[in-house]
């Protein structure tokens, strides 16, 4: 269960996070609008604009509380190596994912994630604070923009990968050794 199952009941944002999510799960993505979103979500539809003008802000909201789910989720334990600290983020971030697997296919077909776009490199950076990688200074946004790479290709085997989810741990493996390799290698490394 996650913050977007049980959203209180005064939590507008929250209700129409999850009332999105539900109608996602049940039809395309672009045959939704906000008004259906307040509807489903038992929210004035006024109150729904106000808080959020529109579908892209409620997604990035989903996606804010996807990061922070994962966050919470992802206890820090330094004595784990950062490969394997940075692995237990992306699993929980995707773990989090899981329950809307439906709904977030559905939004990715349609113009879901051109819309999410400018908040991806905000995921890649809660992954590697997650996993105790420092992302300020020089070498910060060199690594963010790396991670964030490194995300869209797990997020496409993701994609594509049913059930237990082995393909994705494997290419979650896979992407993490590369990204260290990279940044080492460009001075950037952890």
């Amino acid at each position: 269960m996650t913050v977007l199952d049980n959203p209180a009941p005064a939590d507008v944002q929250g209700l129409a996070c999850h009332a999105a999510l539900e109608l996602a799960a049940q039809r395309p993505w672009n045959d939704i609008t906000l008004r259906d979103i307040a509807a489903a979500g038992g929210v004035d539809f006024a109150d729904l604009y106000a808080a959020t003008p529109g579908k892209a802000p409620l997604l990035r909201k989903i996606a804010a509380q996807l990061d922070q789910t994962a966050l919470k989720a992802g206890e820090f334990d330094g004595s784990l190596d950062v490969h394997d600290r940075l692995f237990e983020a992306v699993m929980a971030r995707l773990e989090a994912m899981g329950p809307h697997r439906a709904a977030l296919l559905s939004i990715a077909r349609s113009d879901g994630l051109a819309a999410l776009a400018p908040r991806l490199p905000l995921t890649a950076q809660a992954l590697l604070e997650a996993a105790g990688i420092d992302t300020g200074g020089l070498r910060g946004p060199g690594r963010v923009a790396a991670m964030t790479m490194a995300w869209l290709a797990i997020l496409q085997v993701w994609r594509a990968d049913e059930g237990a989810l082995n393909r994705t741990m494997a290419e979650v493996d896979r992407q993490l050794k590369t990204l260290r390799k990279r940044l080492k290698r460009v001075g950037l490394g952890y």
